[in-house]
């Protein structure tokens, strides 16, 4: 059994494995704990919609009421060689205003320390405008 937070390895000095399989190992299951509450959403922005990787992909869980945030899950992908997550991000997001603001905290959270390489400098205002727009949908009341 792996958890899924070790599944996908990041490149390192073996950039061609990707997960934490052994030889000759398969997967036969996968075993998910129930849902937290909330909204679930998933948003993924693509060059066309013929081209299937994601430039970016926001998949959030969001518990609000009355205008708060009391929980949020979020995992990003297209930044990063695996699903990412961002428990700062989250953090900020538990127990505070449902508004632009918060969702800003949030955004510059997940963007703490990104950097483009050129070609993909559009994906860190990208990423934000996503997340804003994932965490104004999980919030509308």
């Amino acid at each position: 059994m792996i958890p899924i937070a070790e599944f996908h390895r990041l490149p390192g000095k073996t950039p061609e494995i990707e997960t934490s399989l052994k030889s000759g190992e398969i997967i036969t299951a996968v075993t998910l704990p129930a849902p937290p509450p909330g909204v679930q959403i998933y948003r993924k922005v693509r060059d066309r919609a013929s081209y299937a990787f994601a430039l970016v992909s926001v998949a959030a869980i969001v518990d609000s009421a009355r205008g708060r945030v009391r929980s949020a899950r979020l995992a990003f992908g297209g930044l990063a060689p695996k699903p990412w997550r961002v428990a700062q991000a989250e953090e900020k997001l538990a127990n505070a205003a449902a508004d632009t603001t918060t969702f800003n905290v949030a955004a510059n959270a997940v963007l703490d320390g990104a950097r483009g390489h050129g070609g993909n400098d559009f994906k860190i205002p990208l990423t934000r405008r996503t997340l804003h727009a994932v965490l104004a949908e999980a919030t509308r009341t």
